[in-house]
């Protein structure tokens, strides 16, 4: 009898139904999603609003003179990642735990960039550092990288 290939959709991590990791893999499609409507909405909303009632003096010491560039670049960069990564995790592409960690860090580096360049710290730049994480964590669970539920194996 031959030997049938496993088929590339139950052969991604995360995305069969009986698999133990699922709930890591609906975690982290729940978080993408957030992270990609946050970034649309507050990138729109800075473009629109021109920077949704911050004063223009943050922008000081920027490379930015308005709200418009930072809110295109939280749409296209930070969104479009994000809206990658949901997609090919939706389609179950072989490609999505690459995607879900480049967005991830993305959202990371977006927030660590905000903090050291604007002269204020907000709730949200915890919030948002907090679901980039969440982000590579649980895809890092999806993964089986990150022991869940069980101990670690010790070293022989």
């Amino acid at each position: 009898m031959a030997h049938q290939p496993a088929s590339v959709r139950s052969a991604v991590p995360g995305t069969d139904p009986a698999h133990p990791r699922r709930p890591w893999w609906l975690a982290l499609l729940i978080v993408g999603w957030f992270n990609l409507v946050s970034a649309v909405g507050g990138g729109v909303g800075l473009v629109v609003a021109n920077g949704m009632g911050m004063p223009q003096s943050w922008l000081e010491g920027t490379p930015f003179d308005s709200f418009v560039m930072p809110g295109l670049i939280l749409v296209l960069v930070v969104g479009g990642t994000q809206a990658l990564a949901v997609l090919l995790q939706h389609r179950r592409h072989p490609w999505w735990p690459a995607a879900a960690g480049v967005a991830g860090f993305g959202l990371v580096i977006w927030v660590y960039v905000e903090v050291a360049l604007l002269p204020v710290y907000s709730f949200l730049h915890t919030l948002y550092l907090t679901t980039g994480v969440l982000q590579l964590v649980f895809l890092l669970l999806c993964l089986g990288i990150l022991p869940a539920g069980r101990a670690a194996p010790r070293p022989r």
